[in-house]
């Protein structure tokens, strides 16, 4: 007997995916977006719902299941991080006090992660509003190359490096998912 989940999927035509190519959401038969911004604005909306993807269907309890001690990580702390991380880069933009952390000192955004529904509630609440509110700051900067901030960093950066964080968590969402209930990545 073992706790290791059995591998499964949705998916019947390839069996190595966790659901088939023509009922993935993040597909089209649509060409491509034109243009750099809207490029890489595909490329965020893509791993964002990739991520609720991994989440989809789970309950408070393995939402909140760490990986592997003594590793912090859980499905929900990566909610959770991504909260926080979104206000962050948002501090990158000013030159005034820097917003105050969501969850308190450092790493309590995984630390947080708790089972219990309203922690999961309020973590995705919390996501989706620094989400929209990091979205709403940067739709004022159409021009990629626009330098802000302290660091005078450009936007087209400050975009590629939300993409890259969606996307190496999304990496972590494949495993974490597959430890709790055997669903692969994709």
């Amino acid at each position: 007997m073992t706790d290791e989940p059995a591998r499964w999927t949705k998916a019947s035509v390839y069996p190595d995916m966790w659901i088939d190519p023509k009922d993935d959401p993040r597909d089209s038969e649509d060409p491509g977006p034109e243009g750099e911004l809207a490029t890489l604005q595909d490329y965020l909306s893509s791993y964002r719902m990739t991520l609720r993807m991994k989440c989809e269907g789970l309950d408070a309890e393995q939402l909140a299941r760490r990986s592997v001690p003594p590793s912090t990580m859980s499905l929900l702390g990566l909610i959770r991080h991504l909260a926080e991380v979104e206000r962050d880069w948002r501090n990158w933009f000013t030159d005034g006090d820097p917003l105050p952390k969501l969850y308190g000192a450092r790493d309590a955004d995984f630390h947080g992660a708790a089972a219990e529904q309203a922690v999961v509630d309020a973590s995705y609440a919390d996501l989706e509003r620094e989400q929209a509110t990091t979205d709403a700051v940067l739709a004022e900067y159409p021009d990629l190359g626009e330098r802000v901030g302290p660091d005078n960093i450009a936007i087209r950066e400050l975009l590629v490096h939300r993409i890259e964080e969606y996307a190496r968590h999304c990496g972590h969402a494949d495993l974490l998912r597959e430890c709790v209930d055997g669903r692969v990545g994709q």
